[in-house]
């Protein structure tokens, strides 16, 4: 089993501002720092020990804790084990040849290199299909953004790296085979969680000023 790494983020009661002495003030501190410090790791700088079966089953506790008008569940998750990858990779390489029939050897092989990176792997799908009652799909892409969201942000509270990752390869036909992929159901990208080897310096972030305004 994996040991969990010290957290990143380090925020102990000692290092609370004196005004933050209740409950709710530490649990706002940790939460706006646990928000503002996740970054996206490369799933190739992503490396053993990657999550437990416990921290993996708190991740998707957190993805069930999204926002979900009309109690749809308009996402779910399809664990990728490290006996499955080289389905993966091959599925990675049929779709490159689908978009590039005179694809090299050495295009194929980094196609299917991609899918043996991280430790921990999982394909997000949206399930848009019609269904009762009838939320937008709009509406229904925002809660599959927050139960991703979740388990970005509960990994990060572990000490993990986290990565999404896509491409053309997720509208591929081999992709919906082997993922099962119904009608109405897309595959929108794959989280990649493990032990950061690098990570990056802190992302400049927007002002609210450039994005907000009244009314």
């Amino acid at each position: 089993m994996s040991q969990r790494p010290e957290c990143p983020i380090g925020l102990s009661s000692d290092e609370l501002p004196a005004s933050a002495t209740g409950g709710l003030a530490q649990e706002a501190i940790f939460t706006e720092a646990l928000i503002s410090s996740r970054q996206n790791i490369l799933p190739r700088r992503l490396g053993e020990p990657g999550p437990s079966a416990t921290q993996i089953d708190q991740m998707f506790r957190a993805a069930a804790a999204a926002p979900d008008h009309g109690q749809l569940r308009p996402w779910r998750f399809v664990l990728v084990p490290t006996g499955k990858r080289a389905e993966l990779a091959d599925v990675f390489a049929q779709a490159l040849l689908e978009r590039d029939a005179s694809a090299t050897a050495a295009q194929l092989e980094s196609a299917r290199e991609k899918a043996h990176r991280a430790p921990w792997l999982a394909l997000v799908v949206a399930r848009l299909g019609p269904r009762e009652p009838d939320i937008p799909m709009l509406e229904r892409m925002v809660s599959v953004g927050c139960a991703v969201q979740n388990i970005l942000l509960c990994a990060h509270s572990m000490a993990f790296g986290t990565g999404l990752t896509s491409g053309q390869a997720m509208f591929s036909p081999p992709m919906r085979s082997l993922f099962k992929l119904q009608t109405g159901e897309e595959a929108v990208c794959f989280i990649s969680v493990g032990t950061a080897s690098k990570r990056k310096a802190p992302r400049l972030r927007p002002e609210p000023i450039d994005f907000v305004t009244s009314l």
